[in-house]
C-alpha cells in the first residue's frame, strides 16, 4: 500500500495547479522558492536521516514503495518538496490576495519574545531528548534569523501559519496514525516529550514552523538580492 506516496502527491497537486492562476502567479517566485527550499530541505533532510539511522523515528514499510536513500524512503524525500511547496504556496497566496492580513508590529514583537523564551526554556530543560532539543534549537535559530534579516514577513507569517496548520493536522495526523490502522511514521517517545495533539507529537508544530519560516525568510532574502542587482523591480 503506497499511502505515503499518495499523501505527498495529494498535498502538492492543487497548489501546483493553482500556481499558474492569473491572480496568483506563484510560478514567478520559483527563482526564489527553489533555492530556499533546497537549503531548508538539506538541513532538515540531514537531521531526518540521522534520526532515522539512530532510531529516533522510523517508517512503516507497509505504507511505502520500498526505495531508500540514506536511511530515508523515497516518500520522505518527496515530503521535503511537496509539503514546503504546498505550505509556502498557501502563505504566498494568502499574503497576495489579502495584503491586509497582518499583525501590527507590537503584537508581532510580543509573539517573537514569547517564542524565544519558550524555545529557550525547552532547549534548557529538555536537552536530553534529541527530537525535542534539536527541534527547539533549530526553530529558535531560524526565528532569530528571520527577526534579524526579514522581520517584516513575520507580521503576516504568524497569521498564515495558523491557516497552514489546518492541512498540517490532516497530513501529519495521517502520517502519525490518525484515521488509519498503524502509523506511517513512528517516534521513539524516549526522545520527545510524549505529548500528542491527537496522534501528532507536539514537537512537530515547531518542525513545521521552522521549516516553513526558513523557506519564506530565505525567499525574501533572495528576492532582495535580485532587486538590488536590478534584475527585477
Amino acid at each position: 500500500m503506497k499511502l505515503y506516496l499518495y499523501i505527498d502527491l495529494f498535498a502538492i497537486l492543487i497548489p501546483l495547479i493553482f500556481s499558474f492562476h492569473p491572480r496568483i502567479k506563484f510560478y514567478k517566485n520559483y527563482r526564489y522558492f527553489f533555492p530556499a527550499m533546497f537549503i531548508s530541505g538539506a538541513i532538515y533532510i540531514a537531521w531526518d536521516a540521522l534520526f532515522a539511522k539512530y532510531g529516533i523515528w522510523g517508517f512503516n514499510e507497509y505504507y511505502l514503495i520500498g526505495l531508500y536513500l540514506f536511511h530515508l524512503p523515497l516518500e520522505e524525500w518527496l515530503f521535503f518538496i511537496c509539503i514546503p511547496y504546498a505550505s509556502v504556496f498557501t502563505h504566498y497566496t494568502l499574503s497576495k490576495l489579502y495584503p491586509e492580513l497582518k499583525l501590527i508590529d507590537i503584537y508581532t514583537k510580543w509573539i517573537n519574545r514569547f517564542l524565544i523564551i519558550l524555545l529557550t526554556f525547552v532547549v534548557i530543560f529538555h536537552y536530553d531528548r534529541a527530537y525535542t532539543a534539536v527541534n527547539a534549537s533549530l526553530s529558535l535559530l531560524i526565528l532569530l534569523f528571520a527577526i534579524y534579516k526579514t522581520p517584516e514577513i513575520l507580521n503576516s507569517f504568524y497569521l498564515t501559519f495558523l491557516v497552514v496548520l489546518i492541512p498540517f493536522f490532516i497530513v501529519n495526523g495521517i502520517l502519525t496514525g490518525s484515521f488509519i490502522q498503524d502509523e506511517i511514521v513512528w517516534y521513539n517517545n524516549d526522545e520527545n516529550l510524549g505529548i500528542r495533539l491527537f496522534t501528532i507529537p507536539v514537537e512537530d508544530l515547531f518542525y513545521a514552523f521552522g521549516m516553513l519560516l526558513m523557506t519564506v525568510s530565505l525567499m525574501e532574502v533572495f528576492r532582495r538580492k535580485v532587486r538590488v542587482s536590478g534584475k527585477t523591480v
